[in-house]
C-alpha cells in the first residue's frame, strides 16, 4: 500500500513541475492532441516510449504490447494504427524492439503458455519464415537478437499491408515506417534502416487494398 500511495504523493509532484513554468499546461494539454508519431512498442516495464525518445506529453501516440506485435487478425492494435493514420495524420509509425525481450524468448520455448500461445504463434510465423537464417546463428544469444529485429521487420510490413497505411501513405507520402530496436544494455536507440519503399513494391501485387487508381 505505500506504494501504491506514492504514486499519488509523485503526480502531485509531477503536476507543480510541469505548471510552475507554465501555468496553462493542463488547459493546453486538454486542448486536443496532434502528435507527429504512433510508436507501438513491448509492455516491458524497462522500456517507455517518452523516455527513450525525450517526448513529451502530446508528441506521441501509443501502443504497447507483449513483443510489439501487429498481427494481421488483431483488431485492437490494427485500430490503433487505422486511427493515427487516418484520424491524427500522424507523419511517422515506428515499430519498436528490445533486446532481451522476455515474449520473444517464451515463444521458442517448447511450452503450453494458454491465453499466451495464439499471440506468440505471431512470433513463431516470423521464426519459421526466416528459420534458414536464424538456425546457421550458432550462439543463442545472439539468434534471439536477430529474431527481435526480423520481427520488428515483419510487423512493420503488417503495417504496410493494411489499406489506411496504403492509401495515405500513396497520396501524401506519409506516415513513413520506421524500424527501431532499443539496446537495453546500453540504452541506444537502433534503426534497422529497412527499405519500406522496396518492400511495399514486392508485396503491393498480393497486398494491395483498392489503390490501384491512386
Amino acid at each position: 500500500m505505500i506504494k501504491y500511495k506514492e504514486i499519488f504523493e509523485k503526480n502531485k509532484q509531477w503536476i507543480e513541475e510541469k505548471t510552475k513554468n507554465n501555468k496553462a499546461y493542463f488547459t493546453e494539454l486538454a486542448a486536443g492532441q496532434k502528435p507527429e508519431f504512433l510508436f507501438i512498442g513491448c509492455s516491458d516495464s524497462r522500456v517507455t516510449a517518452e523516455d527513450l525518445m525525450g517526448a513529451q506529453p502530446g508528441e506521441v501516440f501509443i501502443h504497447r504490447n507483449i513483443a510489439n506485435l501487429v498481427p494481421n487478425n488483431d483488431n485492437n492494435s490494427g485500430a490503433v494504427v487505422e486511427y493515427a493514420v487516418r484520424h491524427l495524420d500522424v507523419k511517422h509509425i515506428i515499430v519498436c524492439g528490445h533486446y532481451n525481450c522476455g515474449g520473444i524468448k517464451a515463444a521458442m520455448q517448447p511450452k503450453d503458455l494458454g491465453l499466451m500461445n495464439p499471440w506468440l504463434r505471431t512470433i513463431r510465423d516470423v521464426y519459421r519464415l526466416h528459420k534458414e537464417e536464424l538456425q546457421v546463428i550458432t550462439d543463442e544469444e545472439a539468434r534471439y537478437k536477430r529474431l527481435v529485429e526480423l520481427n520488428v521487420q515483419e510487423q512493420c510490413i503488417n503495417i504496410i499491408k493494411m489499406a489506411a497505411w496504403q492509401k495515405s501513405y500513396l497520396t501524401k507520402g506519409y506516415p513513413v515506417v520506421h524500424a527501431l530496436v532499443f539496446d537495453i544494455h546500453s540504452g541506444n536507440l537502433i534503426d534497422l534502416n529497412i527499405d519500406f519503399d522496396k518492400a511495399l513494391d514486392s508485396i503491393r501485387e498480393i497486398y494491395d487494398l483498392g489503390t490501384e487508381n491512386l
